[in-house]
């Protein structure tokens, strides 16, 4: 049975990260985190029967901890999992993987001298059963060659609620190295690109002047090997929608389009995972929300069998250098210096 250890719960996305490989067949040794941040509550709710360690090397010194969970504060998350991979442990962590071109050269050289995974969790294509629907529908060839892909990454700001970290430019990497990095990732995975550049990108603040270390604002342009790009992120969700985001991807095809509306239907359609098919035979909705979501029993197969079924490292790699390179050339916009 594969162990896992939690190290670092600054953000709410360890909850989707453990729950995962729990329902894949691993247990969870135990989690540290410095400090009390307000995720730890939850966890703590979520997982009760999970110690809290005092010092992070007791799981990193445990041989029945094979894979590390991470979802410190961005900037520390290079270093977390360095560390993790020198001790000889896979692992899988929350988006962004790191916040600097200088932190992702040392990941890899670390992946290169340890052979170990450095994986991390794009939960809006691997929690996302309106993803892997599309996923299948593209494979089937139902609307020809992907062409482009659109990707919409609304988020609700929840000001009050967020801590220091969130606002400091130099801890969070900037929106398009944070929220982007997902769009990246199913931009390269639709359009099946391998190489790709930032044509041009952007970031402002516009609607949050008193915090001049917070983009709320953000948007790329790619070109990719096999397709074309589009994103935009945000943090402008009015409180009136009934959900963090109205988070949305267009696939366009020769033959087609796929357009997800991954957490809420705004026509009124209950639930999540809304996927509409357009073709030369068909005008549809399909209720996505059953689709099987993968990841996380790969992932622990690529652990246990040394494969890159749940995601390529080299895509890894290169979904994080291009959000890095966009966040590094882009723009400044806004309220922004």
């Amino acid at each position: 049975m594969l162990g896992v250890g939690v190290i670092g719960v600054d953000h709410r996305h360890i909850y989707g990260q453990l729950a995962g490989m729990l329902a894949a067949g691993c247990v969870c040794k135990g989690w540290w985190t410095e400090g009390e941040p307000r995720p730890a509550a939850g966890f703590r709710k979520r997982f009760p029967g999970i110690p809290r360690v005092h010092d992070r090397r007791v799981l990193l010194e445990d041989p029945e901890v094979d894979l590390i969970l991470i979802a410190d504060i961005p900037s520390r998350r290079a270093r977390r999992a360095i560390e993790a991979m020198r001790a000889g442990k896979d692992v899988m962590t929350d988006k962004p993987g790191c916040t600097t071109l200088e932190q992702l050269e040392d990941l890899r050289a670390a992946v290169a001298e340890s052979n170990r995974i450095w994986s991390i969790d794009f939960s809006e294509r691997f929690e996302v059963p309106a993803s892997a629907k599309a996923i299948e529908l593209v494979r089937e060839g139902a609307i020809g060659s992907v062409v482009q892909t659109a990707g919409f990454g609304p988020h609700r700001l929840n000001r009050a609620t967020r801590p220091p970290w969130f606002f400091q430019e130099d801890q969070y990497g900037g929106i398009l190295c944070d929220i982007a990095s997902h769009q990246i990732d199913q931009f390269l995975h639709f359009t099946g690109s391998s190489e790709a550049r930032i044509a041009s990108a952007a970031v402002g603040n516009f609607a949050n002047p008193d915090e001049p270390g917070l983009q709320d604002f953000g948007e790329i342009l790619l070109r990719g090997d096999s397709g074309q790009g589009y994103i935009r992120v945000d943090w402008y969700t009015p409180d009136a929608l009934p959900t963090w985001g109205d988070g949305r991807l267009t696939i366009l095809g020769t033959e087609g389009y796929i357009e997800l509306r991954k957490y809420v239907d705004i026509d009124g359609r209950p639930g999540t995972d809304h996927v509409f098919l357009v073709n030369g035979t068909r005008c549809e909705h399909i209720d996505a929300s059953g689709c099987d979501l993968p990841y996380f029993r790969n992932l622990a197969d690529d652990v246990l069998n040394r494969t890159e079924n749940a995601m390529a490292q080299e895509h890894c790699f290169l979904v994080t250098e291009l959000a890095l390179t966009a966040q590094a050339k882009a723009i400044r916009l806004g309220n922004l210096a």
